[in-house]
């Protein structure tokens, strides 16, 4: 089986990593969430995308400039659309208190690739400590220094690089940076790239995948997850698959 992971929510619905957005992916059938975590000025793990506020909300300026209290009060679901003008920018722990009772998993993106904050592995592993979301969850990022020092720090948790463009034999890679699973483009991902992932029993959980071509492409190699906007489309085109044809890939 294939889960399917709702990109930042269900973000063609919702306004991106808002609790509206999770609420939406749970009802739309989503397996599990995907989410970006930076920190704020006073050290609290945040949910936002950008390192800057300004698409998402009504402020301006870097997230590591504001408090957990001033990035909260911000309005992040207006430039969305009106009705969700009440919506803020969630921590990491009103997230996890919110889907720990229920039956999803979680990818955490690190978003520390452009700006290094202090203390963001410690202070995630912490919380995934603290509600018992470790055997739940992912963590990827691009920035594959901060993977490693992850697994130094916990050797449990589950590690995914975050990639772009085509890596030479990226499963030796995968390795190499101390990770049990990959997250790369979607476009990358040949049939000769996805046999070299199987043979070596990578799991790979492909990025942003919404046109139902990739979805249904990705469900015939039986992929362990995919991360798209469109999580119910993507429960629709894996519904619609008979068994034959999920495994058909794996018979070449």
């Amino acid at each position: 089986m294939t889960y399917i992971f709702a990109h930042r929510g269900s973000s063609k619905d919702c306004p991106e990593n808002t609790m509206a957005a999770f609420q939406k992916a749970f009802k739309d059938g989503a397996d599990g969430i995907e989410l970006d975590v930076q920190l704020s000025k006073d050290g609290v793990p945040v949910i936002i995308h950008d390192e800057k506020v300004d698409r998402t909300t009504n402020g301006k300026g870097y997230v590591v400039d504001y408090t957990f209290d001033e990035l909260s009060q911000l309005d992040a679901g207006s430039w969305f659309s009106k009705k969700f003008n009440k919506e803020s920018v969630p921590s990491l722990q009103q997230f996890l208190e919110w889907i720990t009772p229920l039956p999803m998993l979680l990818n955490i993106e690190l978003k520390n690739n452009i700006v290094e904050y202090n203390g963001l592995e410690e202070n995630v592993l912490q919380l995934l400590q603290h509600y018992g979301m470790m055997d739940r969850t992912v963590i990827s990022s691009f920035n594959h220094y901060s993977l490693v020092k992850i697994r130094r720090l916990n050797k449990y948790v589950q590690t995914a690089p975050l990639y772009s463009s085509g890596l030479f034999e990226p499963w030796e890679y995968v390795k190499a940076v101390c990770s049990q699973s990959a997250h790369p483009n979607y476009k990358s991902l040949q049939p000769y790239i996805m046999k070299g992932f199987k043979r070596n029993n990578i799991p790979v959980r492909p990025y942003t995948v919404n046109s139902q071509k990739w979805m249904k492409y990705f469900f015939e190699w039986n992929t362990e997850a995919i991360i798209t906007d469109y999580p119910i489309l993507a429960r629709d085109v894996l519904n619609s698959l008979s068994p034959h044809s999920k495994s058909r890939f794996l018979q070449k």
